[in-house]
């Protein structure tokens, strides 16, 4: 029996692994997308995310059979409901990608109101946040869920800077460019959003594995 319940569990880590890989790629892609103001591009990240949906159910689904044919204890439990709670926050941030294609979409007909620099560095830094955050999971490494949670202030350091030039440079000194900045504020707000569930599973890696709440408490992580 345990030797089944060890290769199901190594089963639900693949899972994880292969939905956190389709997600990071939404992310990118829905970036592709905005640099080349791509609809084409945009509408491939909105319909991979029916793709997505249907993995956060099989993981569910997967983990609820597993607590009713094994009834794990201790450990064990709480990685199958923290994968639970986990997969619930990758299907939020391709639903983000999804709100960053849907962007697109709105300014796909005009040109880019400005050259895209911290924008890209944004995603750059959530594609990470979300992959350092998974792999902290699948191994069990709270010092790299530790390094996620650090990186955060970095993402609202990057949408703060977006939002100060277009909003001052833009926004006020030109109204009509107020729709197309207006995207791209969204854009790296949806970024930033990314950033946070990158953040809440790494909290939750601390507390499956050691127990430690860090949820609200950041002088904790120094």
């Amino acid at each position: 029996m345990t030797r089944y319940f060890d290769e199901e569990l190594l089963e639900l880590n693949k899972k994880i692994l292969e939905m956190s890989a389709k997600v990071e790629a939404a992310i990118g892609n829905s970036i592709k997308a905005l640099r080349e103001l791509s609809r084409e591009k945009a509408e491939a990240v909105i319909k991979e995310d029916d793709r997505i949906d249907r993995m956060e159910l099989e993981i569910e689904e997967k983990c609820l059979n597993l607590i009713a044919l094994y009834q794990p204890a201790a450990a064990d439990l709480r990685f199958i409901v923290m994968s639970m709670k986990i997969t619930t926050d990758l299907e939020r941030i391709a639903d983000l990608a999804v709100d960053i294609s849907q962007r697109v979409l709105e300014i796909a007909d005009q040109p880019l109101l400005k050259p895209l620099i911290d924008i890209p560095k944004l995603a750059t830094l959530a594609q990470g946040m979300v992959k350092d955050a998974i792999n902290s999971f699948v191994n069990k490494d709270p010092e790299l869920a530790r390094s996620v949670i650090l990186r955060d202030s970095e993402a609202d350091e990057l949408r703060n800077l977006v939002q100060s030039e277009l909003i001052n440079d833009y926004m006020r000194k030109d109204p009509e460019s107020a729709p197309r900045a207006v995207a791209l504020l969204l854009v790296a707000r949806h970024l930033e959003r990314i950033c946070d569930h990158a953040t809440n599973i790494s909290e939750d890696v601390i507390y499956m594995v050691k127990a430690e709440v860090v949820k609200h408490h950041p002088e904790s992580l120094k």
